[in-house]
Formats: structure tokens, C-alpha cells, sequence
């Protein structure tokens, strides 16, 4: 595989920091708004978002734990059966959303089929007022009709690539990538 960087530390930071404006302005300030990530690297980007939030209005919100948490999905995906999955991480919750704005983030938009979950999962935990996508990386190719409201990178990209989004938190690391397959040698067969 060719692997291609395309974000890199500072690139994901700022990405995050436009993103929270974006949250605060459409939400107008921190009122009801809630924030869950989409283990793994969803809730590792949930809480960034948080602190960068506290940063810009210190006075709404008193710790990022008031604003974040977490919404496992594993339970609720469609493609059990079909691909082995991580076992299932608790679902954290920063207060009932009934009635709140939820954020749901998570790390790269592909088919749409995790949001899906995401939307079955918390449909069960209460009735949101509102539920808002943010993602790192939009790359296309939806199975489904979801769109993000917030996205920190559109970058279009084959079926047959992948993309690996590298946090220092879970993988001692920082950056986007793209790993296209190796194209066939002269003589190799396809």
C-alpha cells in the first residue's frame, strides 16, 4: 500500500477549533447542547471539541465533562453478522438528552451505516430536540442518505482506498492518511 498524509497535527487542531465555532454559532452559545463521540476515536475527538469550546466561552461551560460523552453503537450496526467488530464500550452520558442538541462526532464519514447505529442507539437513550454530525473526515461514497453538519476535511477518495485517522490519545500519533492498494507490477497478475 502507498500511504499519503494529508492532515497532519496542526491541520487536525485547527480543523477541530473551526469546527466548534461552527457548533457554538449554530447552536447560538452552549445551552442544551450536548456532545457524544463514536468510540474509539470519536470520543477522543468529542472531548477535544469540548475543551476547545470551554477555551472559546470559558463562562457556558465549566468542565468539558458537562458537555461530553460517549454513544457505543456496536450493538446497533447492520453488518454484525458480516464483519467482526470491537467489543462493546459503555455508552457515557453528560445528563439526559431529552429536549438537548446532540452532537454526535466521530472520526471519518464513509457509508453513512455507523451514523445509522449512532441514530438507533440514541433514539433508545431519549428524544434529542436536535442531532448534529461532526466529523473529522468527510469522504464520500454514502450507502445511506446522512450528511455531516460540520466537517473538518471533504476528501474524496476511491472505494478502494482507505483512510486512518491517527490520535496521539489511541495511537501515539497525529494524522490523516490515505493507504491506496499498490498498483499491479508488469507481469503480476491482477
Amino acid at each position: 500500500m502507498t500511504a499519503r498524509t494529508v492532515l497532519q497535527q496542526a491541520d487536525i487542531a485547527r480543523a477541530l477549533t473551526r469546527i466548534s465555532h461552527e457548533i457554538l454559532e449554530s447552536n447560538r452559545g452552549t445551552n442544551d447542547l450536548v456532545i457524544l463521540g463514536i468510540p474509539t476515536r470519536g470520543v477522543v475527538l468529542a472531548r477535544r471539541i469540548a475543551e476547545n469550546i470551554q477555551r472559546i466561552e470559558p463562562d457556558s461551560v465549566a468542565s468539558p465533562d458537562d458537555i461530553v460523552g460517549s454513544l457505543d453503537v456496536t450493538m446497533y450496526r447492520d453488518d454484525l453478522s458480516r464483519h467482526p467488530t470491537r467489543a462493546p464500550q459503555p455508552t457515557s452520558l453528560p445528563g439526559s438528552i431529552d429536549g438537548r442538541t446532540v452532537v454526535l462526532v466521530d472520526d471519518v464519514l464513509f457509508s453513512g451505516r455507523t451514523i445509522r447505529a449512532a441514530l438507533d442507539a440514541l433514539s433508545d437513550l431519549g428524544r434529542p430536540r436536535a442531532v448534529r454530525l461532526a466529523v473529522l473526515v468527510d469522504r464520500g461514497h454514502r450507502e445511506l442518505p446522512i450528511r455531516a453538519d460540520f466537517v473538518g476535511k471533504n476528501l474524496p477518495s476511491a472505494a478502494s482506498e482507505r483512510i486512518f485517522v491517527r490520535l496521539d490519545e489511541v495511537d501515539g500519533e497525529e494524522s490523516v492518511t490515505i493507504d491506496a492498494p499498490a498498483a499491479p507490477t508488469e507481469g503480476a497478475r491482477a
